[in-house]
């Protein structure tokens, strides 16, 4: 079992995410989730900082986690270092602490440390629940990586790292060759085409592609891209930030309720539909979006729509099923409703 560090503050939404690379994903606290496995697609992830190989679970204190340690098989050799981490900072714990105390655990156990280039590194994850984390004290019931709490007032965790995601997302959009006010955020882009399941030897399509973030992020973890836009604009600017990006893309004029392409002829749609404010016609909106819909359910399984408003009913009509939904706030007027659609 792994324990994953999640990133930004909506825990849903990574734990989603997380899905597109790891088995039974469930959240443990704030800013930490739970995998079964994880896949070679791990380092891609978007909304997860790192997954570690799970030791054992405690209450969020120095004691406990020093117990679970003591109590914990350690079945590796070569030299160590400690990282304790106030998730949040929710729990107020002394991390400094827990790193020498953790620390000594394992010289007395043989294990030499080495801050700076270690063979392993445990990293001991201390974070509250939904109520006030426990104060230091005696500790309480160990449990082990396959007892893992669904309710507990707060959590240490105790884990080998095993994966530092990469962080490799294409530059900010003002950073890059084209860039138009309102580009998505590339971070957010990763985290919604890992949900479509864009990998190598996968095929995704963005039928309104805008100055092509949605692509370049797709690109990047290996999949061939495939955009279309209605404005000879765009499609110029994101066939340039494509060409500094990835390698195997194609960008073309088209009609987004119309598209050139096969039945079938991808493996996931992801798309940000028009904002109502920039429809001049509410109607004219609903009927691009539904048009839309339909021809990505044409085109391909699955899907995410990104958009300022839920479409549920306009999704259903076009023949998908929501499989979920998240509301995403990005500033105070503007929440993104991604829908996963399959």
């Amino acid at each position: 079992m792994y324990v994953l560090e999640l990133a930004g503050q909506d825990d849903a939404f990574a734990v989603r995410e997380a899905e597109s690379a790891a088995s039974d994903v469930t959240a443990l606290a704030p800013g930490l989730a739970t995998a079964r496995g994880l896949s070679e697609r791990a380092p891609d992830l978007a909304y997860t900082h790192r997954a570690s190989e799970l030791v054992a679970t405690c209450d969020p204190d120095v004691a406990s986690a020093r117990a679970a340690l003591d109590a914990a098989a350690v079945d590796r050799a070569g030299t160590v270092a400690v990282r304790a981490v106030d998730v949040r900072s929710t729990t107020g714990v002394d991390t400094q602490r827990a790193e020498r105390e953790l620390g000594s655990v394992l010289v007395d156990r043989g294990f030499e440390v080495d801050l700076d280039d270690p063979d392993h590194e445990l990293r001991a994850l201390f974070a509250a629940g939904d109520a006030p984390a426990a104060g230091a004290g005696a500790a309480e019931e160990v449990r082990d990586a396959s007892d893992v709490p669904a309710d507990a007032d707060g959590v240490c965790a105790l884990g080998w790292l095993a994966v530092e995601t990469r962080r490799d997302f294409a530059p900010a959009p003002t950073e890059r060759p084209f860039f138009q006010p309102g580009s998505m955020d590339p971070m957010e882009a990763r985290a919604l085409v890992n949900v479509a399941g864009a990998r190598e030897g996968r095929r995704v399509v963005d039928p309104m592609c805008g100055t092509g973030g949605i692509l370049v992020e797709a690109g990047l973890v290996g999949a061939s891209v495939v955009g279309t836009d209605a404005q000879w604009k765009m499609v110029r600017g994101s066939r340039e930030n494509l060409a500094e990006y990835v390698d195997d893309f194609h960008v073309a004029r088209a009609d987004a309720t119309a598209l050139p392409l096969r039945d079938g002829a991808a493996d996931a749609v992801v798309f940000d539909a028009p904002y109502g404010r920039q429809s001049r016609i509410e109607g004219e909106l609903a009927d691009v979006v539904s048009g839309a819909l339909a021809e990505a359910h044409r085109v391909a399984p699955r899907g995410v729509l990104v958009a300022d408003r839920d479409w549920t009913e306009a999704a259903e009509a076009a023949g998908w099923t929501v499989e979920s939904r998240f509301e995403r706030r990005v500033h105070r007027s503007l929440v993104r409703h991604v829908h996963v659609l399959r």
